[in-house]
């Protein structure tokens, strides 16, 4: 009998590969190498379950798999694994949503994480559990039934709409997109010159199909015109908020946001299903080409102004400067905020430095247009 700690100590050859399946311990140590999907694959579940990689590939969903499997087994784990309930008082954290082991952890707590390369590389669309995330703060619990987004019109008129008139005022569309995070392969950059931020490795970037409404359409309900003389933006607040109760925002331009090429979504699905706490649940704004920090999560505020959003993460982030600049000479206020991000490529499989066989080799990666 053994418990899920025990279980998490054998995570390599070394120590022998350990995996549990429902009540059940396994030792698959030998079968690495034998695994059809490849060795790095299986080691992704090394030392915890195979539930939750099990569940992305219907393959393992056969007796024969389940036989296979318990000829490796090794024990039971003990009936007493369930862990405390987490002190809520204190953590501002606890109430985040569960997450896929499998997972590349950037940090906890606000959570970010990417894909496995191996895994990114398998499937165009990113299925939702495996789709990076890049949280600035603490998940927000909503309620989907006292829901309102805040539209700010012109003349300072107000529209506030729930999910359902937002599905049944305007018409349902759908895009393909992919979201890169601005600091994607900063573990390459800190390799040729120290960068501060997250080391994100090929991985901080995923494309899904995103189902909703067009923010255009939205902006036109409620009063303004397709083109407006001067320079606006459009601003995002989501219901994320800091220990001040400030959220995170971000502001895109007014022509993109009305230019019906551009298809900048108000969505609510992702991938065919409800969007994910971690992706922006009930709403959030998807902006296709744009970086990642200016596709708000957890909507809750859309505005027009002649000024860009005054947020942190507006003014005070996201902007790219010159090899001489650094953080004891930044001033962000000379530059413009990233909106389009430039021709990005990765190899994804095989990983750097591995050691591969003579003869024909299989090279798998993504490649992405930017704006």
């Amino acid at each position: 009998v053994y418990t899920r700690e025990e279980v998490g100590r054998h995570r390599s050859p070394q120590d022998r590969v350990w995996v549990t399946h429902g009540t059940e311990g396994f030792d698959v140590t030998d079968f690495v190498e034998l695994h059809p999907g490849g060795a790095e694959k299986l080691m992704l579940a090394a030392g915890g379950a195979l539930e939750p990689f099990w569940a992305l590939y219907a393959v393992h969903n056969q007796p024969h798999v389940l036989e296979l499997l318990r000829e490796y087994k090794v024990g039971e784990l003990s009936p007493e694994e369930a862990a405390p309930p987490p002190d809520t008082t204190q953590d501002p954290f606890a109430g985040d949503p569960p997450r896929h082991p499998g997972l590349l952890v950037n940090s906890q707590k606000p959570f970010n994480a990417e894909p496995p390369a191996e895994l990114l590389g398998e499937r165009f669309l990113t299925p939702n559990e495996l789709f990076f995330t890049r949280n600035h703060l603490p998940v927000p619990k909503v309620d989907p039934g006292t829901y309102r987004l805040r539209v700010e019109g012109p003349g300072g008129r107000v529209v506030s709409l729930s999910l359902p008139e937002l599905r049944s005022r305007f018409p349902k569309h759908e895009v393909t997109a992919t979201l890169q995070c601005a600091g994607n392969r900063r573990a390459e950059m800190s390799r040729v010159r120290p960068v501060k931020g997250l080391a994100w490795d090929v991985g901080a970037i995923s494309t899904a199909r995103w189902g909703g409404v067009r923010l255009r359409d939205v902006l036109l309900a409620a009063g303004f015109e397709p083109e407006r003389e001067g320079e606006w933006h459009v601003c995002f607040e989501g219901l994320d908020v800091d220990a001040g109760g400030a959220p995170y925002g971000a502001s895109i331009p007014y022509g993109r946001a009305v230019n019906p090429a551009a298809e900048v979504l108000l969505a609510y699905e992702m991938n065919g299903q409800e969007l994910p706490r971690d992706h922006g649940f009930p709403l959030r704004v998807v902006v296709p080409g744009v970086v990642g920090a200016r596709s708000v999560k957890w909507l809750r505020r859309v505005a027009v102004s002649p000024a860009e959003s005054p947020s942190h993460w507006q003014r005070n982030d996201y902007k790219g400067f010159s090899p001489c600049v650094d953080w004891d000479t930044v001033d962000f206020t000379a530059a413009p905020a990233i909106q389009e991000l430039p021709v990005q490529s990765a190899i994804t499989q095989p990983r750097p430095g591995a050691t591969v066989p003579a003869g024909e080799l299989t090279v798998k990666g993504y490649a992405w247009s930017g704006g």
